[in-house]
């Protein structure tokens, strides 16, 4: 599965650690990082989609670091995903960040 370099970047570190698996997600060619099977970081676009807190997500968008996920493209964003451009912001640390709020939501 061919990746573009800064998310192959985020995927080396997250399978570094405990339980992350990657594999394919929503569309054709799509790569996903997984926790217990459950999505939470993919690359969409050439952009990071992450999963992270409301409050958060609220934080990085006000900031505009980040946009809310929309992934069906019809205005109905999702609350706890945010995508997050390429320079915008430290892709490793918001797919650890998270990772943190995955492995803290799963127990």
């Amino acid at each position: 599965m061919a990746t573009e370099k800064p998310f192959q970047q985020v995927l080396e570190e997250l399978t570094s650690r405990a339980r992350v698996t990657v594999g394919p997600g929503w569309g054709k060619g799509h790569v996903v990082a997984k926790l217990a099977g459950k999505m939470f970081a993919l690359l969409v676009n050439g952009d990071l989609v992450v999963k992270l807190p409301k409050a958060r997500v609220d934080s990085l968008v006000q900031d505009h670091v980040g946009t809310r996920f929309d992934p069906r493209r019809n205005g109905k964003v999702m609350k706890e995903w945010v995508v997050i451009p390429e320079g915008a912001a430290d892709w490793v640390a918001l797919a650890i960040e998270s990772l943190e709020f995955m492995t803290k939501s799963r127990g």
